[in-house]
């Protein structure tokens, strides 16, 4: 276990969790997004998969923690890893060069993160941790979204997810050592392809459902 703990404790150990992590994200938003996309069929499509996923009982449980432990592993490891890279560099440059490929993802992952977080405590108050015997999920979100602030607030973090995506999708295979120079630009590109989709995804959402709630 040697080896484990001593790749862990170097930079590119973190950086490597921190890719691990993002991906598992990235594939548990795919997830979600897709059954999201339920609420398109109306309050029966979006019951029925609500219950479905209800009916899986103790999984669900685990995976939410599952959940819970890879988001404080990729929090922990990112504000070490910004600090670390704050202690390298303490003073700004004099003149702020956009050079190396950098973008506004790159430039604002730390802040971006920090904005997901407050939106998911957010989001979780408002969705998970309410009490919903009388309701179901359906009139739960229809209800949320009948408010412009909460339908305003959401689309927002969307976009924040959209761009911390931009960048977190290609960096994460540079992270894994599956970079190339013949396809990275792919990969770059399919990068702003997925945060596309799950900003537009998820960001439409809340539109539809408040004007036809």
């Amino acid at each position: 276990m040697n080896w484990l703990t001593n790749t862990l404790g170097t930079s590119i150990g973190k950086k490597l969790m921190m890719a691990v992590t993002g991906l598992a994200f990235i594939g548990f938003l795919t997830v979600h997004l897709a059954g999201n996309l339920t609420l398109y069929g109306g309050p029966d499509s979006f019951n029925s998969y609500a219950e479905h996923l209800h009916a899986l009982g103790p999984l669900v449980i685990i995976f939410e923690w599952g959940l819970m432990l890879l988001a404080l592993v990729h929090i922990l490891t990112g504000t070490f890893l910004y600090f670390q890279n704050l202690a390298a560099r303490p003073l700004r440059y004099s003149v702020n060069k956009r050079g190396g490929g950098r973008t506004l993802g790159s430039a604002t992952m730390p802040y971006t993160g920090v904005l997901i977080l407050l939106f998911v405590i957010f989001h979780l108050a408002n969705f998970r941790f309410i009490d919903a015997s009388h309701a179901s999920l359906f009139q739960v979100v229809s209800g949320a979204f009948a408010h412009p602030l909460y339908v305003g607030i959401y689309v927002f973090a969307m976009a924040v997810v959209a761009i911390h995506v931009s960048h977190g999708f290609w960096s994460l295979f540079q992270s894994l050592g599956l970079n190339h120079p013949k396809y990275m630009p792919f990969l770059r590109g399919l990068g702003i392809v997925v945060s596309l989709i799950f900003g537009l995804g998820f960001g439409f959402l809340p539109i539809y459902i408040s004007f036809i709630a």
